[in-house]
């Protein structure tokens, strides 16, 4: 449910041009996220329990590595929240125009869905996790259905293959930018790591969930973006909010173009339901482990994190609001860098602590997993530099907020031990 979230549905416009290399790029991403995903696999069933964001790092480098980790993980979640709540608002602008122009209406209605998944998860952890099944029952009809429309027609020879035409030649800089941009559609895949307290039976539902979701989320993804961008003129993709909606739009009917871009928004919608859960889970376990105050750790009568969830949801609001000014595709694109390069400071932190585990004794490897791990946060580092410097600068500032923190709650609690943390 938070991989098959915004990323693909305006991801078309911003690789038409690109042509070719975004499908090799589609190919390094979800090889290297397949790569992670086993990392994080092997991680989990080691480390079943807390919250990945700071465990797997803490296991391997201790607690000041894992703070400014799960730090890192806990921005990217609530920037990942903002940039879900502008692809909501960015698909309906298809059926209501006037969400597409520049200005406040957009950003408001944006904060408006992010404080209602917020009040969604204020009630516990089971409702938010129904609505993540039917939410996730919902938005794969329209990326399973653009692989049908393009099998269809191509069968039939009715397609005209356009979106290759002008394109730019295959060269590295562009897979890389190909490679950072596609990796915003798959993250998600450490989710259920993220809660391991959260889920029934951890060592293995973990592992599985991790796995199968890569695995099946890079294919559909590769096909279906593929198709959208095979099947319509570059020139027409730019100029979509909703790229999806313009596909169907223009190759079924109008009509299917409305409601495809109506199941887009609740797909992201979704996601965001799910980064939700995420974003109160991360300092709750921080102040458990106290490394934050108390305050965000305390639960309220459904078990859900009250205080949290209002502060990272206050932080996604203000990121939405401060930036509606880009307009919904340019504060797409930017918050796309910013999350994901944020996201990878936990995928190259979380390799190298499997590495480290590994050259311990404390987690046995094959030879061929040891060689994943190396491929795993060789990706990660490639990723984090394709980002640009802008995205990654940004990163690094927020992620750099959190050392006075860290410090000040180190003083103030000496007798801290990673095994008694705070019931």
């Amino acid at each position: 449910g938070n991989m098959i979230g915004s990323g693909v549905f305006p991801l078309p416009r911003d690789l038409a041009p690109l042509g070719w290399n975004a499908v090799i790029g589609w190919g390094v991403t979800i090889t290297g996220t397949l790569c992670l995903a086993l990392i994080f696999a092997r991680l989990s069933r080691r480390l079943p329990g807390g919250s990945a964001a700071f465990t797997y790092a803490n296991a391997a480098f201790g607690p000041g590595v894992g703070f400014i980790v799960a730090w890192s993980y806990w921005i990217s979640c609530w920037t990942a929240n903002a940039t879900l709540a502008v692809a909501a608002i960015s698909n309906l602008s298809v059926v209501a125009p006037r969400l597409g122009e520049k200005g406040p209406l957009a950003a408001l209605l944006a904060i408006g869905f992010l404080w209602f998944f917020t009040l969604i998860n204020l009630t516990g952890v089971r409702r938010a996790g129904n609505t993540q099944v039917i939410t996730l029952l919902l938005k794969l009809v329209p990326v399973i259905g653009a692989i049908g429309v393009a099998l269809w027609l191509l069968g039939t020879g009715e397609a005209r293959v356009e979106g290759m035409a002008h394109t730019a030649p295959v060269s590295l800089s562009a897979i890389s930018g190909a490679a950072t941009l596609t990796l915003f559609a798959l993250l998600g895949f450490e989710s259920a790591a993220i809660v391991g307290d959260r889920v029934k039976d951890p060592e293995r539902t973990i592992p599985r969930a991790t796995l199968i979701a890569a695995a099946a989320t890079g294919l559909l993804y590769l096909l279906s973006c593929t198709a959208v961008t095979l099947l319509l003129p570059v020139d027409t993709l730019q100029q979509a909010n909703a790229a999806y909606a313009t596909f169907f739009g223009a190759l079924v009917s109008p009509m299917a173009g409305d409601v495809v871009a109506i199941f887009a928004a609740i797909a992201a919608l979704g996601a965001l339901n799910g980064f939700v859960l995420l974003q109160g889970e991360i300092p709750r376990e921080l102040a458990h482990r106290r490394l934050l105050p108390s305050l965000l750790g305390h639960d309220n009568r459904f078990g859900s994190p009250l205080a949290a969830q209002i502060l990272s949801s206050a932080l996604a609001s203000f990121v939405v609001y401060a930036n509606y000014s880009r307009g919904l595709a340019g504060l797409f694109t930017f918050m796309v860098l910013v999350t994901t390069s944020t996201a990878i400071i936990l995928y190259v932190v979380g390799s190298l602590a499997a590495l480290k585990l590994e050259h311990r004794g404390e987690l046995r490897v094959s030879p061929g997993f040891a060689a994943v791990t190396l491929v795993g946060a060789a990706y990660s580092c490639w990723a984090f530099y394709g980002a640009g410097l802008e995205a990654s600068l940004w990163s690094l500032a927020m992620t750099a907020a959190g050392l006075p923190i860290y410090f000040l709650m180190r003083r103030s609690a000496p007798a801290w031990r990673e095994e008694a943390p705070i019931a």
